[in-house]
């Protein structure tokens, strides 16, 4: 099946901007044109997208994603390359993760101190409570 820029646009959520974006800088290989030279997108072409728009939504370079796209492009002879790179991205993710949970618990704390606030129409004896020191 193919898709216009238009469509695949509204399948991804992406502006066309965007997709026009990672063609020329070759996130997406090789997305092919019409005799009039419209893109011509595949369901390969949407996989791509896909994986690229994880990777940078995780705070993947563009850099190292090009390097990633690259990589792909020579076949088998890079797949542990291309292992090491998703497994170092992945302890970053990880690691960003954790600390997202550990500011997730303290906000959960502050909403929890301002529920009992609220409820006994003071926070005095609430000030007592100290969230742990994270430093």
């Amino acid at each position: 099946m193919t898709y216009s820029i238009k469509e695949v646009s509204e399948i991804t959520g992406l502006p066309s901007s965007t997709l026009r974006y990672y063609e020329k800088e070759g996130l997406i290989p090789a997305v092919d044109r019409n005799d009039a030279g419209v893109r011509v997108f595949t369901n390969e072409d949407l996989e791509w997208i896909s994986i690229v728009t994880c990777l940078k939504n995780t705070d993947m370079p563009i850099r190292e994603i090009k390097t990633f796209v690259a990589l792909c492009a020579h076949g088998d002879e890079t797949l542990e390359e291309r292992r090491k790179i998703v497994l170092n991205h992945k302890k970053n993710v990880e690691n960003k993760i954790a600390k997202l949970q550990y500011h997730l618990e303290h906000i959960n704390f502050k909403a929890d101190y301002y529920e009992a606030a609220c409820k006994a129409g003071t926070e005095s004896e609430l000030k007592k409570v100290k969230y742990p020191d994270p430093f």
